[in-house]
């Protein structure tokens, strides 16, 4: 495949001249492994645990491990022998001055992140790839609202970004079998398979809107706590985004119920069944899509930059509410995001409420819409196009 440079490279070359160690995880086929090889093969050898008789020797014997494969080293699927951690933080012991030593990729799950967190603390910057973002593909510096619905339609895992004539369609369902037998069932809070694939599909139907685990558990006739335990399984493995509400209590963020996102729209119109680029930003579903199509480049922007995304919505009592609020450097920045081509004053009413109450806090408000042409609306709100934002990102 064809490789496509990523916005993460100088992040990730800054962490390994830091650390002595890093990992990136994401979502499978997110590209973690063609990343870090095409970085870093030159100066790092390469060892993958997806090997039976590799992965083997370093679940059984890991000192071993060790001593065939030096640092420094890429270690690829690492969550495959979590057993490693504690012999790569000796080696880091043994000679912590010494920076990219160790340069690690897993599919993100409960378990690795625990082992990270408990061996390699302080010794190990951690970033999350997700598939590629809209920025990442688009060589033509015009951004169409026709490419637009290709990449909301298609997504961004790679495999499909680079290779146009393969079929999307078949691809997500394979995606998905994959996804659920590999990675699932190695965790205890999925059990039927079947029941969680008609959940990720109620999810889908619902995405943009606001989560009622209670519906959701009837829905299905699964116990609600099952559902909230699935919910935090696909936000874990990066399927999904759980974004809360903003309040300027902070315990209210946690109590109140997020709304769901997916991180890859392919994904996402695959499980509503949209198959063509003529049902993009058409029928009920249009609007949300529009939303997930802006908020995955924003979430992508956060991690890119080694950052966890800190993104909200909101909304009053009086129904005003704000697509998407995001909180970076002290300052917050509201969005909100209308699926029209034209600009007027009316569709800003939420953004100024929103201004108003937080003045101190917001420093730029912005309308997103499809219009071609941007504008100011007085000295911190202002509509931007799409192909616009995207630059700022």
């Amino acid at each position: 495949m064809k490789y496509i440079k990523r916005k993460i490279e100088p992040f990730l070359k800054k962490a390994a001249s830091q650390f002595p160690a890093l990992i990136v995880t994401g979502p499978r086929q997110s590209g973690k492994t063609t990343l870090l090889k095409h970085m870093f093969q030159k100066t790092h050898n390469y060892v993958t645990l997806d090997h039976p008789d590799i992965r083997l020797m370093a679940i059984q014997e890991p000192e071993l491990f060790m001593d065939n494969y030096k640092p420094p080293v890429i270690i690829d699927e690492i969550q495959r022998a979590p057993e490693l951690f504690s012999y790569i933080k000796m080696k880091i012991d043994g000679n912590r001055q010494k920076n990219g030593q160790f340069l690690l990729t897993g599919s993100q799950s409960f378990p690795l992140m625990a082992g990270v967190g408990e061996s390699l603390a302080g010794r190990i910057a951690v970033f999350t790839l997700l598939s590629l973002s809209i920025n990442e593909q688009i060589s033509n510096p015009v951004l169409t609202n026709d490419l637009l619905k290709g990449f909301a339609l298609r997504g961004g895992f790679p495999e499909l970004a680079t290779q146009k004539n393969k079929d999307s369609k078949l691809w997500f369902n394979g995606y998905l079998q994959t996804y659920l037998e590999r990675d699932l069932r190695q965790l205890r809070q999925v059990g039927d398979l079947a029941d969680f694939q008609r959940f990720l599909e109620l999810l889908a139907s619902i995405n943009g809107q606001v989560i009622n685990f209670s519906n959701l558990s009837s829905d299905l006739g699964v116990a609600v706590n099952t559902i909230k335990a699935w919910a935090s399984v696909l936000e874990t493995s990066n399927q999904i985004a759980l974004i809360k509400p903003y309040y300027k209590n902070k315990g209210k963020r946690i109590i109140k119920s997020p709304k769901v996102y997916f991180t890859d729209t392919g994904f996402l119109c695959f499980l509503n069944g949209i198959s063509y680029k003529e049902q993009i930003f058409k029928g009920p579903l249009s609007g949300q899509l529009f939303e997930n199509v802006l908020l995955g480049e924003i979430i992508r922007g956060f991690y890119n930059r080694g950052e966890t995304p800190k993104i909200f919505w909101w909304r009053t009592s009086h129904g005003e509410e704000v697509d998407f609020i995001i909180d970076r450097n002290g300052k917050l920045t509201p969005i909100e995001v209308k699926l029209t081509s034209r600009i007027n004053k009316g569709l800003t009413k939420n953004l100024n409420t929103f201004t108003k109450l937080f003045s101190q806090e917001t420093d730029q408000a912005l309308l997103i819409t499809q219009a071609t042409t941007g504008m100011n609306f007085d000295d911190k709100i202002k509509a931007v196009t799409v192909a616009n934002f995207f630059k700022t990102i």
